[in-house]
């Protein structure tokens, strides 16, 4: 093994799969492109695999270099979270930082955070991974893992990063056509726009009196024409006036202030859906995840 995989490959060809070509390695790497050229060359034969597809214009990975690239960022970080557990890591956060979080929030809300976060901390190199439901809490595809909802789940770590709640609206012209509801079974007479996500289940929406009303949890089936996995598309569905929405305050909080979405049922509450940083109990020394989920408190804050 040792001959066929040597340990500075490793830090090399992530640096070439990053840079995206064999010039830009080179500077990087404070040497030549033929140099570059020839170290990648040596790689290969000895593993007697082709990881880069190379043409004159741009160059690309094969299966084959994807293993290879993923399974080397996995080491490198792991030799990362050894120094600092030896506390022999430097005080500057670095390395690889894998981040995943959902589509329409890690759009919206985490991909602008951590821009910010890469010009703090130009050390640590950020992989946004976007993905409709969370990653199984087993995966080792990330470090951070940007989720609504506290995992039950004692192996990793789950820090509460800002409050969040889940709201039933609609627009103005949807409520003017169709009357507002008054009490949750009023839900069953109207078109609900269906989400598909995690592993709740579909089309149940449980419902609680808030502090000083009288009532219990109900749980209504609601039914609709329209339903998607994606929420940014249910939201824009909800503005178009096709029905009554449940979705994050973080989503439609400015549709709210603008007045283009109505409250409904102002009265009721819905499950938990505050955010939380979920990362695997390895990674809590780890200086990068530190300071990441700390940017992360202070941005959500503002």
């Amino acid at each position: 093994m040792s001959e066929l995989i040597q340990p500075a490959d490793l830090g090399f060809f992530s640096v070439l799969a990053s840079a995206g070509s064999l010039s830009a390695a080179g500077r990087e790497l404070g040497v030549t492109t033929p140099a570059v050229s020839k170290h990648l060359a040596q790689i290969e034969a000895r593993l007697g695999v082709l990881l880069v597809n190379r043409s004159t214009r741009r160059m690309s990975l094969t299966p084959e270099g994807e293993l290879y690239l993923a399974h080397a960022r996995r080491i490198l970080g792991q030799i990362d979270d050894m120094a600092e557990l030896l506390g022999v890591s430097r005080a500057t956060p670095s390395g690889l930082l894998r981040v995943n979080a959902t589509l329409g929030f890690g759009r919206s809300h985490i991909a602008p955070i951590i821009s910010r976060f890469a010009r703090a901390y130009p050390k640590v190199e950020v992989q946004l991974q976007l993905s409709v439901n969370p990653p199984p809490l087993s995966d080792d595809s990330y470090d951070v893992c940007i989720r609504f909802g506290a995992p039950p789940d004692a192996r990793v770590i789950a820090q509460r990063i800002a409050p969040n709640r889940r709201l039933l609206c609609a627009a103005p012209a949807y409520l003017k056509q169709f009357g507002t509801p008054k009490v949750p079974n009023d839900l069953i007479r109207h078109n609900c726009i269906g989400i598909r996500q995690g592993e709740e289940a579909y089309g149940l929406w449980r419902l609680s009196p808030l502090r000083g009303r009288q009532g219990r949890a109900e749980a209504i089936k609601t039914r609709g024409t329209l339903s998607t996995n994606d929420g940014e598309i249910a939201v824009n569905w909800a503005l178009d006036g096709h029905g009554i929405l449940m979705r994050a305050e973080w989503d439609i909080e400015r549709y709210l202030k603008s007045g283009r979405l109505v409250q409904v049922l102002p009265g009721y509450g819905t499950p938990d859906a505050d955010i939380y940083a979920v990362y695997p109990q390895r990674h809590q020394s780890a200086s990068r995840v530190r300071a990441f989920v700390e940017f992360l408190k202070q941005s959500l804050a503002r």
